[in-house]
């Protein structure tokens, strides 16, 4: 026999408050115990020391004896029993937090006080991550990047049964994880290995809002034959906690990727998987590794990242459609999007760069993906487009799943930091040939090539095109010096503003004013930059569609300009009037704007333009 202890600990409104003078009746027949503690002004009871079994148990992959002990605890208020907890668990050597919440506020769908731990899912031989569901078969989408939620809405049973749902904090849902998965008697390697991957799986749930964008609730559920442990009001250990509380912020992701990633594991006795095994740690523990190298045992091509986005989970809808004319970062996530998607629907043109502006020629994919999945073929991304989109994306990545292409890290114009040949495939692909199309526009001596993300002969017969006109080693190989020099050489080519019209916006029906706010006071806001362009009296405004004093006084300097009433607020007639001097100035420029031509290569690899006046 061994010795555990435990700490009941009460509080009022998720924890927010201490609750004194509470009786805690701590009691079990089979362990010949009952007792009664109250709580201190911490609203916690004494560490009260319990008989257990040998910790041996717990540390033996074959053994099949309950290696805790279990005990109930009963609070009693005024006499009057306000909770009641049975099979609160205790390891030897190790202490035991049963946290109890008199008015769990960030909880619902919650009745009653009786709760009942279930065995160890290690015991019962039903823990893990469970096999992944088939992504074709789920309408998925992600965030735009990832972030640590603030809670976790915890659907407690399989996705559709009817289950309660309880909110919790994030880093309290992963030591609640933690306690129902593995054994706290673990060698601490071990523990960590566990619950890097018990945080990374939960993190990818909400990264491809896994469930939400099946219309469910919640962020996941506790079925561990689709997600992974959770015992809503079971007791916790206190050494996983203390880790918890220092690994939270940090997952598991692919090299070179964004998502967190998908860590599938198993128990590796009663269950086996492509992923970690539970029970395999503990001996990659006690030979010595540390966590990185168990896990790496596991899972190839890793590093584990820590993030300091603690966020509340919104979703990645924006609420609103988007369309041209736009400048958004909910565009960039489209452009994003609909360019990976190409790799595997070659009739949608890509957008290169992924610059947030909803162009005609974005407007224009948006239609071919639309009739390519049988929706209303209008160049709008609204909800059910947004959705559609989001589910092919993430389907042709497979980011939820253990095999997963990820998310890459950078935009266009950065190195990929592995180098491009014949062969590769995927966005830094197309984006080299986006890079060479529009240098080739400036040159006969490169080819225009097809943007498929597949770098075929054609493609390399490109490279190798523009590499001796840069004065590189033809080699056909994109590495980092053959890269920067095709990015500089586009970036010369954009040096020529040539100014488009884009669709007028029009009237929103509705005088805007100081406190307005949407997308028609971004619209004012841009009119009014081009207006005042160079100005060295008005200043440039912020795009953020807030009507601020900034915005108001840059209107009343408008309509002061223009003999109109300064009152600063656009009605009808300020809109008309800014809307006709906007399009004024931007044909005046575009029949001002000089030809040009790509004339030569300079010594130091750059495009040099000369203008054709």
């Amino acid at each position: 026999m061994a010795r555990g202890s435990l700490i009941v600990e009460v509080t009022y409104g998720e924890g927010a408050l201490p609750v004194p003078g509470i009786q805690v009746r701590i009691y079990s027949d089979e362990q010949n115990y009952d007792a009664i503690f109250y709580t201190n002004e911490e609203g916690k009871t004494p560490e009260v020391v319990l008989e257990a079994p040998s910790i041996e148990y717990s540390l033996e992959e074959d053994n099949t004896q309950m290696p805790y002990a279990t005990y109930d605890v009963e609070i009693r208020q005024d006499g009057t029993v306000m909770n009641h907890i049975s099979g609160v668990q205790v390891f030897g050597n190790i202490t035991s937090l049963q946290q109890i919440d008199l008015n769990p506020i960030v909880s619902f769908s919650v009745e009653g006080n009786e709760i009942n731990i279930p065995e160890h899912t290690l015991l019962a031989g039903n823990g893990g991550s469970g096999h992944q569901e088939p992504v074709a078969d789920i309408m998925q989408f992600v965030l735009a990047y990832p972030i640590i939620p603030r809670y976790m809405r915890v659907h407690l049973g399989r996705p559709g049964s009817n289950a309660r749902i309880v909110t919790v904090p994030f880093a309290d849902y992963i030591k609640n994880v933690a306690s129902s998965e593995i054994y706290p008697t673990w060698p601490e390697n071990a523990i960590r290995a566990n619950i890097y991957c018990q945080i990374s799986l939960a993190l990818n749930r909400v990264y491809t809002e896994w469930y939400p964008s099946k219309g469910y609730n919640f962020d996941i559920t506790n079925s561990t034959t689709v997600d992974q442990a959770f015992v809503y009001g079971r007791d916790i250990f206190e050494n996983i906690s203390r880790i918890v509380d220092e690994l939270f912020t940090s997952y598991v992701r692919k090299v070179n990727t964004i998502n967190p990633y998908y860590t599938e594991y198993c128990d590796g006795r009663t269950a086996q998987c492509p992923g970690l095994k539970q029970w395999e740690t503990v001996t990659y523990a006690n030979r010595g590794l540390n966590p990185f190298e168990i896990l790496k045992r596991y899972y190839t091509n890793i590093e584990i990242v820590t993030t300091d986005r603690i966020e509340d989970n919104i979703g990645s809808y924006p609420g609103y459609a988007l369309k041209v004319g736009m400048r958004d970062s909910a565009v960039s996530i489209i452009q994003n999007q609909l360019n990976r998607i190409s790799v595997n629907y070659p009739a949608i043109k890509p957008i290169i760069p992924v610059d947030g502006v909803f162009t005609r020629e974005l407007e224009s994919s948006v239609k071919t993906f639309q009739r390519q999945f049988n929706l209303t073929a209008d160049g709008i991304v609204g909800r059910a487009t947004w959705f559609k989109i989001s589910y092919i994306y993430v389907a042709v990545k497979k980011l939820a799943e253990l095999q997963s292409e990820g998310e890459q890290i950078g935009g266009s114009g950065q190195y990929p930091g592995f180098v491009l040949r014949e062969g590769s495939t995927g966005v830094y692909v197309q984006q080299l040939q986006y890079f060479l199309n529009t240098v080739a526009d400036y040159t006969p001596l490169v080819d225009n090539i097809r943007i498929d993300g597949n770098f075929g002969r054609g493609t390399r017969a490109a490279v190798v095109s523009f590499q001796k006109l840069a004065r590189l080693t033809p080699d056909g190989l994109v590495g980092e010096a053959t890269w920067n020099t095709l990015v500089q050489a586009y970036e010369d080519t954009q040096r020529v503003d040539v100014p488009e019209i884009p669709p007028v916006v029009p009237y929103p029906g509705t005088p805007l004013r100081l406190g307005s706010e949407g997308e028609s006071v971004r619209s004012v806001q841009y009119y009014m930059n081009r207006i005042f362009l160079g100005s060295s009296s008005i200043p440039q405004l912020t795009i953020d569609g807030i009507f601020g004093p900034m915005t108001e006084n840059v209107v009343i300097a408008f309509q002061t300009e223009q003999n109109l009433n300064p009152d600063g607020i656009v009605g009808q007639q300020t809109w008309d009037r800014m809307i006709s001097v906007y399009n004024t100035i931007i044909t005046n420029a575009i029949t001002s704007q000089p030809e040009y031509q790509l004339y030569d290569f300079t010594t130091d690899n750059s495009i040099h333009l000369m203008y054709n006046m």
